[in-house]
């Protein structure tokens, strides 16, 4: 009974953690019930999608949006869209050293005093599109576009609540809203008003693993990139996990068996 129990306890914690992480609240703007590779317990990141989503966010959503918090050499590590088992240290990686080759960050001061830029390398974070808050807020409108290294984690159910602004913009309002300068039509946005306008549209991007790419499939792997960016080491904790529940398992095992071999000669 005692190892019943246990059992019960552990594959209900997980199954709790399984439901928890894919309900939908009822609350504000309803959201588009879509799966992704890397919901649940056993999930993991697609990689095709992640890479096709830093393609879409490098061509579409990094004019706008910083990614402060990610290193470019990220992108080349276990779990990474760009990890590349012949160069498994990110700084070798071409692809990796390729990607830091189209940015240019500022450093310094140098011997002078004076700050400089120079090009990106792997070990460089992703260079902010704005050089402050100001700048970007002058750009947009006086909105500020949210960093997008963690923000599917900052989101409640980050990954549907993204995935449906990006796919639910209206060209038109429906009756009795009045939209106010400068606003967009957005049912999944609370308020129904966002000041972003459509970032993707059809054919946006060409993929080079030929990929149709319709607006719902370049939301699903921006969404895959993000969530990726928000928790790179997701599979890695996810395996741990695993090892440790298995563990314990097989732990309980032992100890009911030097239970049973302890008191099966004790009289009751």
């Amino acid at each position: 009974m005692r190892l019943s129990k246990l059992t019960a306890t552990i594959f209900a914690t997980v199954a709790l953690g399984t439901t928890a992480g894919s309900a939908i609240a009822s609350e504000g703007p309803e959201l588009k019930h879509v799966e992704f590779s890397f919901e649940g317990p056993f999930g993991t990141y697609d990689k095709a999608a992640a890479q096709r989503g830093f393609q879409v966010y490098q061509e579409s959503c990094s004019n706008c949006h910083s990614m402060k918090l990610v290193a470019i050499r990220s992108l080349g590590e276990p779990g990474g869209p760009f990890y590349d088992e012949e160069h498994p240290n990110a700084n070798d990686n071409p692809v990796i050293k390729a990607i830091a080759a189209m940015f240019t960050v500022t450093d310094g001061p140098d011997s002078e005093g004076d700050m400089f830029e120079r090009p990106a390398k792997p070990f460089d974070h992703f260079p902010s599109p704005f050089p402050n808050e100001q700048a970007a807020r002058a750009s947009n409108g006086g909105a500020l576009p949210p960093d997008f290294s963690v923000l599917v984690s900052a989101r409640e159910h980050g990954p549907q609540y993204i995935y449906s602004i990006l796919t639910s913009y209206e060209d038109e309002a429906p009756d009795g809203v009045e939209l106010r300068d400068g606003m967009n039509y957005n049912p999944a946005f609370k308020g129904g008003q966002i000041g972003m306008p459509p970032p993707l549209f059809e054919d946006l991007v060409e993929y080079s693993d030929g990929t149709k790419a319709s607006v719902e499939q370049m939301a699903h792997d921006v969404v895959t990139f993000m969530a990726w960016a928000s928790d790179p080491k997701m599979e890695e904790r996810k395996r741990m996990g695993w090892m440790v529940m298995i563990y314990l398992f097989i732990f309980a095992l032992l100890m009911y068996g030097s239970y049973k071999a302890v008191w099966r000669d004790v009289e009751h």
